[in-house]
């Protein structure tokens, strides 16, 4: 529970030097309690957390929505790069145990689907940077292309970096805290207490898959993951897999428990504090005035 309190930290001080470029810099505390109730809002409808985490912050910072959205998008991109490299190394160190997985999960990756996908995506965007001021005059149109130019400028706030050294320690370090969230997790149980680091590897790519499926709070997909993740893993050790699936579901049901309890907990204390920063921020304006 520490690393995964660490990991809120982390990301709320690599939010801000997203936001730095923009030329907003927002206090870390806000930063971290929007984070926070994104978070909680997660558990009620999946993937609102992101514009609630924007709306939030707007409350506290006045940093337009369309900006901070985009580089949470931005963020979403890093954080899939950083997946990629455990994904790496649980090939490496674990090539039997992921294609047990892959074999077993049903999983079917389309190579036209994914290169249509950014084709469209490429063309989209062209077409949409060339033709926007034709439309920019309309009313509500004109307000949909402002809000998406908000979140291209979120965007590429990456490549403004003011402190790039500082940027990348902290996603290694939120990457690493999540690996010691869910590898100290198998010290908790017997049949997985002898699971080396580099099965903590595996546990990691697999816990995330689990858990960027559209469900609340990734309740049920990552108990799922987990199942077919450690039965997998005991059938490459040459185990009983039917075991490792009980043990894979005792696992999950202790790791996203954790989760969970870490989620509400932030995500409770995160309203009345950001209640009191934006009462604060009205207060101040006022005696701006």
């Amino acid at each position: 529970m520490i690393f995964g309190l660490l990991a809120y930290w982390f990301r709320a001080v690599r939010w801000n030097l997203l936001l730095e470029p923009m030329g907003y810099q927002i206090s870390n505390s806000n930063s971290l309690w929007t984070i926070s109730f994104g978070y909680l809002m997660n558990l009620t409808i999946p993937r609102s957390g992101e514009l609630a985490r924007s709306t939030a912050l707007y409350g506290v910072e006045k940093v337009p929505v369309d900006k901070s959205f985009g580089t949470i998008i931005l963020e979403r991109v890093v954080d899939l790069f950083c997946m990629l490299g455990f994904l790496v190394l649980t090939v490496v160190f674990k090539e039997d145990a992921i294609v047990t997985f892959y074999q077993k999960s049903g999983i079917k990756v389309n190579p036209t689907y994914i290169i249509g996908g950014i084709a469209v995506l490429v063309i989209g965007t062209f077409i949409f940077f060339k033709f926007k001021d034709k439309f920019t005059h309309l009313p509500l149109i004109g307000k949909v292309i402002e809000f998406v130019e908000g979140i291209f400028h979120g965007l590429t706030t990456i490549f403004k970096l003011k402190q790039k050294g500082k940027f990348i320690i902290l996603s290694i370090a939120i990457w690493v805290a999540y690996y010691l969230a869910a590898y100290l997790v198998c010290f908790a149980l017997p049949e997985t207490s002898g699971f080396t680091f580099a099965d903590g590897f595996f546990l990691i790519v697999v816990g995330t898959l689990g858990m960027m499926v559209p469900a609340s709070g990734g309740i049920g997909a990552f108990h799922l993951a987990m199942k077919l993740g450690i039965s997998a893993l005991f059938l490459s050790m040459g185990k009983d897999a039917k075991l490792g699936g009980e043990v894979g579901l005792s696992y999950a049901f202790i790791s996203h428990t954790m989760q969970l309890v870490i989620m509400l907990v932030m995500g409770l204390i995160s309203i009345p504090m950001l209640a009191k920063a934006r009462n604060e921020a009205v207060k101040s304006k006022e005696i701006s005035h």
